[in-house]
C-alpha cells in the first residue's frame, strides 16, 4: 500500500479498541498490520471506489527475471565531437503462484 492508504489504515481499531497497525519496535524492523509486515509502495493507488490499493501475500511468489548481458550501443554521429554510449538491459517479471498474492478491492 502507499503512504496515503497506510495513513487511513493506521486509524483502524479492533473490537477491543486496540489498533490493528503496530509500529516496528526495534530499529530496522518493519511496521505490522495484524502481525504481518507492511511495506510502503508509492506505485499502489490511493483508496477510492473500484481500486486495488492493498496487496497482501507472500511476495516470494513473484519472479523477477533479468538477462545478465548489458547491450551497449555507440553513437558517434549525434553530438560531434563527442561520442555517446547507450546501455540497455532487459528485465521482466511474472507471478509464479497466483494464490500467494491477493489484492483488496474497494467497492465504495
Amino acid at each position: 500500500m502507499n503512504s496515503k492508504t497506510l495513513a487511513t489504515v493506521r486509524k483502524f481499531k479492533a473490537a477491543d479498541g486496540t489498533f490493528l497497525w503496530q509500529p516496528g519496535i526495534l530499529d530496522g524492523q518493519p511496521a505490522r498490520l495484524l502481525g504481518y509486515p507492511v511495506i510502503e509502495a508509492e506505485d499502489m493507488p490511493d483508496v477510492a471506489a473500484g481500486t486495488f490499493p492493498i496487496a497482501f501475500g507472500n511476495l516470494a511468489g513473484y519472479l523477477i527475471a533479468e538477462r545478465k548481458a548489458t547491450t551497449i550501443l555507440r553513437d558517434p554521429f549525434t553530438n560531434k565531437p563527442f561520442v555517446h554510449f547507450y546501455a540497455t538491459k532487459r528485465v521482466g517479471g511474472q507471478v509464479l503462484d497466483s494464490d500467494a498474492i491477493k489484492l483488496l478491492k474497494i467497492s465504495t
